[in-house]
């Protein structure tokens, strides 16, 4: 390698059109740190540098102690799509899983008390997930509910989509949701869930959702992998706003 090709600006080059010209694919992991800075002759700032640059772009993406990869082809997110997360993610021909992490019952509080407008004596249900798409953890989900909209519901199939547990067993569906994009660093519980370090960037997306009857019954704290996902808004033809779950 020349000098001038352990620049940041030269690394990303070089890997952008690895990556560009199909040299390296999708899920593919590129050489350790340590090799490429013998590669490029370059120093572990300045190659971090570049490949942080890289991971803006959406191009690569970290995994903690395990190392950088390819990124695959973004999820098209339209947040006025009727279609649930599973629905979503099988139009585009990819695969979709989603496990759940941990579940509880406690007293709203704090932001949960905020998003939801009530008191911070208010009981509420709340469950952790991950959503994996071809394998790949990207997205981690806070679902904060008002128990007494949802009696039992923590003895159902929580893996299955809620919008359809929503109007199978209570009756409900989302006419109106509101929400709030932003990029942020991802709290130490989504990093962990996410195969981050804490503090990576993420994309927060925090939405509160009304029934039919104008009621706020629940909210979502969304944390996504910001490589992993292209907000993309048509409201043709949408004659309300469904969140996918």
């Amino acid at each position: 390698m020349t000098e001038s090709a352990g620049t940041p600006i030269k690394i990303k080059d070089i890997i952008r059109e690895q990556i560009t010209s199909e040299v390296m694919i999708p899920g593919q992991k590129l050489p350790s740190e340590r090799e490429m800075t013998e590669l490029f002759s370059t120093t572990r700032i300045t190659l971090k540098d570049a490949l942080i640059g890289l991971e803006t772009e959406g191009l690569i993406y970290r995994e903690e102690r395990r190392g950088w990869y390819v990124s695959p082809e973004r999820l098209r997110y339209n947040p006025l799509s009727r279609s649930h997360f599973h629905k979503m993610v099988r139009e585009q021909s990819r695969v979709a899983k989603t496990k759940v992490i941990t579940v509880r019952s406690e007293m709203a509080s704090g932001d949960i008390a905020k998003a939801l407008e009530v008191s911070s004596f208010t009981p509420v249900h709340v469950i952790e997930r991950v959503r994996l798409i071809d394998g790949r953890a990207v997205l981690f989900v806070e679902n904060c509910l008002i128990e007494a909209f949802f009696p039992n519901i923590l003895t159902q199939d929580l893996s299955a989509s809620l919008t359809e547990l929503y109007q199978i067993h209570y009756g409900f569906e989302t006419l109106r949701s509101r929400f709030e994009v932003i990029p942020t660093a991802a709290p130490t519980h989504a990093a962990r869930a996410l195969n981050l370090a804490a503090g990576q960037p993420v994309l927060k997306i925090c939405r509160v959702n009304y029934n039919q009857n104008g009621q706020l019954i629940d909210c979502e704290f969304e944390y996504w992998r910001p490589d992993s996902v292209m907000i993309c808004i048509d409201s043709q033809g949408e004659k309300i706003i469904l969140p996918p779950r």
